[in-house]
């Protein structure tokens, strides 16, 4: 059902322990991006010609739907929220209540330093002024997307949010309606039934209905990242999110039971889904084999789970040491990683490269993608050891603001002077000369 990969033994020591671990060794999806530009190409191109036109064909070409418009209407929204079940609406409550509580305090104030008496640098943090925020449909519904996209916006002071989501055959060429539901709990009236590269277009140029946006956030299929990819720079990105993965790091201690459980959560997303389980335990991994048979069996997705758990970007990891898991979850860089270890905390604390780390038993990662308080808008495909996930500070932007007197400007010109002269730009120093007639002051 998984495979194993086995890193024990002296072959592997010197590379463990320098970090220099050859990433191909490691179990990873393939996503083709670049092959799936061409394809999406004309799709954007399309949407930025004929606009509103062009998302109404793709509606029916891609998602088998006829809609006569692409925005919901006011009425769909407030009718989802009043018809959501009950215990989904409080749940989705809660979830909203703690991802605003970690949100806000993510928010940045603005500094000013004194460089010298008379001069001055503030750092001003300035939100974008309108979101395009991406939410997926197709195997699965995800309401819990639309909040971990609109809290940070808003925590953020984002004054224009519109969210995209695809039109469901079922549910009369609208989006579902827990999604819609979802946007009401948040006050987002901005809502359009698009999907895949589409969507991504209809935010970076506009059509009649909706004005461009100036960033797009949110997860979605190949597609979704090949067009972020394409219109990157007409549109800035959060990420190219790709398919989810999970990896654990475990010893001995580890419960397998937890470990296939939350192995298999994952799985559940997409065939093309990532369960990576690092250890240094042979016996833990015979038990967490045996678990998973036992589980996925018993499960709503089998078909699924299995194909993902069986592809080449899933596997069990065997290690000789701790340290030596720590290096393959480092060179791993998964989107999310538990600890299940003795001292959970203490190995967690030395991991460098994860979107966001569970630690412990009584923190999976089910709990992170819904009421946790973070944020499961994370880097996939190894991106974590560069980049973060959604956050406030996604939004924000930073702002220098330059404030010199004549007296603070006069200290420094000779310097200016002399480095634009060595670099041989005359014309920025005779723009600090112009201000003195032409003689610089001394320091």
């Amino acid at each position: 059902m998984i495979s194993r990969i086995d890193l024990r033994g002296s072959a592997y020591a010197d590379a463990l322990r320098d970090g220099a671990i050859d990433r191909d060794l490691l179990p990873r999806a393939e996503l083709d991006v670049e092959a799936a530009l061409e394809k999406v190409r004309p799709i954007c191109d399309d949407v930025r010609h004929r606009g509103t036109a062009a998302l109404i064909d793709c509606a029916r070409r891609f998602d088998g739907v006829t809609i006569d418009r692409v925005r919901v209407p006011a009425a769909a929204l407030s009718d989802a929220l009043a018809t959501l079940d009950p215990a989904v609406r409080a749940a989705l409550e809660e979830s909203i209540r703690r991802a605003r509580l970690v949100h806000r305090d993510q928010r940045r104030t603005d500094r000013t330093t004194q460089v010298v008496p008379g001069g001055t640098v503030t750092e001003r943090w300035v939100p974008v002024e309108r979101v395009g925020l991406y939410v997926p449909g197709g195997r699965a519904v995800y309401p819990s997307s639309v909040v971990m996209n609109v809290v940070p916006a808003q925590e953020a002071g984002v004054a224009s949010l519109a969210v995209a989501s695809p039109p469901q055959a079922e549910h009369g060429g609208l989006p579902h309606p827990t999604i819609l539901a979802a946007c009401a709990l948040l006050g987002v009236d901005e809502v359009y039934a698009a999907g895949g590269a589409q969507a991504i277009a209809m935010f970076a140029y506009g059509t009649d209905d909706c004005r461009p946006a100036q960033l797009v956030t949110g997860p979605g299929n190949i597609w979704v990242a090949a067009a972020k990819r394409l219109l990157k720079g007409r549109i800035g990105i959060d990420a190219e999110a790709g398919p989810t993965e999970i990896a654990v790091l475990a010893d001995r201690t580890a419960d397998p039971v937890h470990v296939a459980a939350d192995l298999i959560s994952q799985a559940e997303h997409d065939t093309l889904a990532a369960a990576v389980l690092v250890t240094t335990s042979a016996e833990l991994a015979e038990r967490v084999e045996s678990e998973l048979k036992t589980q996925v069996a018993a499960t709503r997705h089998t078909e699924r789970i299995t194909e993902a758990l069986a592809g080449r970007q899933s596997a069990i990891v065997l290690v000789d040491t701790l340290d030596q898991g720590l290096a393959v979850v480092d060179a791993y860089a998964a989107e999310h990683l538990e600890i299940h270890t003795a001292d959970a905390a203490a190995v967690a604390a030395r991991v460098r490269n994860a979107g966001a780390i569970f630690v412990g038993p009584h923190a999976p990662v089910s709990l992170g993608d819904y009421c946790a308080g973070s944020n499961h808008v994370l880097p996939t495909g190894g991106c974590a050891c560069h980049s973060s996930g959604l956050s406030v500070q996604s939004f924000l932007r930073g702002i220098h603001v330059v404030d010199y007197t004549e007296a603070a400007l006069a200290e420094v010109a000779q310097h200016v002077v002399t480095l634009a002269e060595a670099e041989d730009l005359p014309a920025h120093g005779a723009a600090i000369k112009a201000r003195y007639g032409w003689k610089v002051p001394r320091p």
